[in-house]
């Protein structure tokens, strides 16, 4: 493990880790589907929010507990494995991966409907074909210059969405924007159009597989563990500003723009950041946009590149994965993950003229599956090691999760629910059903190939707390 810790470089300072969970849990999923969420439950999106945000944190802290006492390349997956099995450890990683891959699909085939607003005579294929390439090739460098071209990327959505609820505050505090037949702003857009709750609890819980899906990827903060300067402080830095993030770029959002709107308008007239944009005045508002979903898109695939890279590199080393995956360039980057993962990107390239737009409701649910279940084996991994540790370790944690036990048993409950709501729904039901033959297929390829090289399976974690 020691070996293994010095391969990869200690290059991530708190700034690019924060801004680097921003860039994968902050893209499409909040500024065009959170008008779709909005749709489902009305104003009552704002609970589901809140909801998914408290679980969410709570899974955050069940992997800074781990990240912190055990600091290691492939972060969850191996985790899973040390304290669930080799079995565990092998879907868990390779679901993750999977996950990268649909999202980094349907984000690189949106940057070239996104280029083609501007360039509307370039073919889209050239468009996707260049970001995979230029994704590729900046993955290839050391990991401070990903980490220094991943917080510029983020900060320009950081930057859309403060100016978002600056204008929104702008036009319901002044009016700024609003002619005198504008329409009537304030809070009371939350219960004056069907009630908080219009479409009732069922439109609240349909919601969540939209508000989960928005969430994803926001578990890249484990794995920067491995390259991370100070983990010990640098990780729980991050997680806990994470209700926070959850609260402004989320929360504070929504809540401005359906109190500028009537939550039944939201979505109908494009992107709700447009119709913002377009109450102040601004004439650009539509290429403003663009350039922010485009930077956005290029934020996300950045970073999920990063994210599924490094948790192959962690297999490999364990045995779960072809030990290819485990060579490092001399600066310190697993050059043959990032190599594989843009050559499968290139499918981006036929998708886009095999698949019609609506087989992305699709991947975003197969990718809320696979997100969730991640996160239900990080909260079971945290719980398999509480458990087996002395009262002494205990005590000694850097960084515990808060209200044991109860908190990690309700984020676990949470997730299992989300699950249910996927099989729950008609539009949902086949990403469930995908995950699930997803699954089967893993465990048969681990008793084929990984299996008979030794039922033990995994290198383990060390017991003491740093990996280094």
């Amino acid at each position: 493990m020691e070996t293994q810790e010095r391969d990869l470089r200690r290059g991530l300072s708190a700034r690019h880790i924060r801004f680097m969970a921003l860039g994968s849990a902050i893209g499409t999923g909040l500024f065009y589907g959170s008008a779709k969420a909005i749709q489902e439950a009305g104003p009552s999106v704002l609970l589901a929010y809140l909801i998914a945000g408290a679980a969410v944190y709570m899974v955050m802290r069940a992997l800074g507990e781990m990240a912190v006492r055990t600091p290691v390349s492939g972060s969850f997956g191996q985790y899973a494995t040390s304290y669930l099995g080799p079995v565990a450890g092998f879907v868990t990683g390779w679901t993750y991966t999977f996950e990268m891959i649909i999202v980094c699909l349907a984000d690189i085939t949106a940057f070239g409907l996104y280029m083609g607003f501007w360039f509307p005579d370039v073919p889209q294929w050239i468009w996707v074909l260049a970001i995979v390439f230029f994704i590729g090739g900046l993955n290839l460098c050391a990991v401070k210059v990903f980490g220094e071209m991943e917080f510029w990327l983020s900060l320009v959505k950081v930057a859309a969405i403060i100016a978002m609820i600056a204008g929104g505050l702008g036009i319901m505090l002044f009016g700024i924007g609003l002619g005198a037949d504008g329409a009537a702003t304030g809070v009371h857009n939350l219960w004056q159009h069907g009630g908080f709750m219009p479409n009732g609890l069922g439109g609240l819980v349909a919601s969540l597989a939209v508000v989960v899906f928005a969430f994803g990827g926001i578990e890249i903060i484990g794995i920067t563990a491995g390259e991370a300067r100070d983990p010990a402080r640098v990780i729980p830095r991050a997680i806990n500003a994470v209700p926070l993030r959850i609260l402004l770029f989320y929360v504070l959002t929504l809540l401005v723009l359906m109190s500028i709107f009537p939550w039944n308008q939201i979505g109908s007239q494009g992107s709700p950041f447009v119709q913002i944009f377009d109450s102040l005045g601004i004439g650009s508002a539509a290429h403003i946009l663009n350039l922010v979903v485009i930077s956005a898109a290029v934020s996300a695939i950045n970073s999920d590149i990063f994210g599924a890279g490094r948790m192959l590199y962690g297999m490999a080393r364990q045995g779960q994965a072809p030990q290819g995956f485990a060579r490092v360039s001399r600066g310190g980057v697993p050059w043959m993950t990032v190599v594989v993962m843009t050559l499968s990107l290139l499918m981006g390239v036929l998708l886009n003229y095999l698949i019609p737009k609506d087989v992305f409701v699709l991947i975003a649910s197969i990718a809320t599956f696979a997100t969730v279940w991640v996160w239900l084996m990080i909260l079971l991994s945290q719980v398999a090691m509480r458990r087996a540790m002395r009262r002494e370790e205990v005590a000694a944690l850097k960084f515990p999760v808060p209200w044991w036990p109860v908190a990690p048993i309700a984020a676990i409950v949470f997730m299992l629910f989300v699950l249910g709501v996927l099989g729950y729904f008609p539009k949902t039901q086949a990403a469930l059903v995908v995950g699930a033959v997803w699954l089967a297929l893993l465990c048969v390829a681990y008793r084929l190939w990984v299996w008979p090289k030794g039922p033990g399976g995994g290198i383990g974690l060390p017991a003491a707390e740093g990996a280094d």
